[in-house]
């Protein structure tokens, strides 16, 4: 059985195919047989109540000189289709939010949305993490500057960063006393033309063991991936991810990391979470991936593995396509 699957993805053509996610399912899915579609944020509508999508056809194929082509685009009922990846990346705004609320329509009709649409407006990959404190290092989410230069006299040094970024951007480490942290709070806490408005900053105990990685543990239907991908700062940034040029390294899972896994895969299981990214650094979780989680192609490079061929199993068993 040939199952239809969409992307909703950001601009293919501007992707890093040795390090894209995205592009590993494709290639699965194309590998399996079944039909692909592509579409960006502005192909999405709602028409009298129903969910429709300016889909195109589109193969890939894993050559940097050219890893895919797209066929004319036309709109379609997205009830039709039997799998729909959500995959664009973050800011989760309202737009993205705007993006679930269409995808949710079709997963009424009994559409396989993966992640689910509640699941990816509900699970902030920030604060989500914070409904496992025991796996957490000590950690505060305000708007107010002076409760943030508390914890950080508190814990001597920390970690700052807004809740709506990726990549690394936005955070910034200081120490107690540091002449730059009301500048640091001004940044992160004001919004508006003329910061009337005040968004929540989370302040997070810096971890030292930071220079042996932020391990990236990704989860499917909740099963952890034996190795995680562990993003080493390069230089003298302390930040690993590898946007910001950490540098990968595949490890395999420690007895704490599996904890932490059985701690939140549950609540994962739950809320129809099939493919997240856990990180970790040392013993402590500290975010929880949910929109476009990656470092697969990484990790099946390093091992030999198949990651996204773990997804689809679990995609196609949940559609009824069960694999010979």
């Amino acid at each position: 059985m040939t199952l239809s699957v969409a992307v909703l993805m950001d601009p293919i053509g501007a992707i890093k195919i040795a390090k894209d996610t995205t592009f590993a399912m494709l290639l699965e899915a194309q590998r399996r047989g079944h039909a692909l579609f592509y579409m960006e944020q502005g192909d999405l509508s709602v028409r009298d109540g129903l969910p429709w999508a300016r889909l195109a056809p589109l193969s890939v194929r894993d050559d940097p000189s050219g890893w895919f082509v797209l066929g004319e685009a036309r709109w379609r009922d997205l009830r039709e289709l039997d799998v729909v990846l959500m995959r664009k990346d973050p800011p989760v705004d309202a737009q993205f939010i705007y993006d679930t609320m269409v995808a949710e329509l079709a997963e009424r009709a009994g559409v396989a949305v993966v992640n689910r649409p509640q699941a990816l407006r509900d699970c902030n990959e920030k604060l989500f993490a914070l409904h496992f404190p025991q796996c957490m290092a000590p950690t505060l989410v305000s708007r107010d500057a002076a409760e943030l230069r508390a914890f950080v006299a508190e814990h001597g040094e920390a970690v700052l960063k807004p809740l709506d970024g990726m990549g690394g951007r936005g955070i910034f480490r200081v120490r107690e006393g540091d002449g730059n942290l009301n500048s640091m709070l001004e940044t992160l806490i004001a919004a508006g033309p003329h910061g009337e408005h005040r968004q929540f900053t989370m302040a997070q105990k810096f971890i030292p063991r930071i220079s042996e990685g932020d391990k990236r543990i990704l989860v499917v239907d909740g099963e952890p991936v034996p190795y995680a991908l562990a993003r080493i700062p390069q230089g003298s940034d302390f930040r690993g991810n590898l946007a910001a040029g950490g540098r990968g390294v595949g490890v395999p899972l420690s007895d704490r990391d599996r904890w932490i896994v059985s701690q939140v895969a549950p609540e994962l299981r739950r809320r129809g979470l099939l493919f997240v990214g856990l990180d970790v650094i040392g013993d402590y979780l500290t975010e929880i991936n949910v929109t476009s989680p990656t470092c697969a192609r990484e990790l099946d490079a390093q091992f030999g593995l198949n990651i996204c061929g773990q997804l689809f199993d679990v995609i196609e068993h949940r559609t009824g396509n069960r694999p010979a």
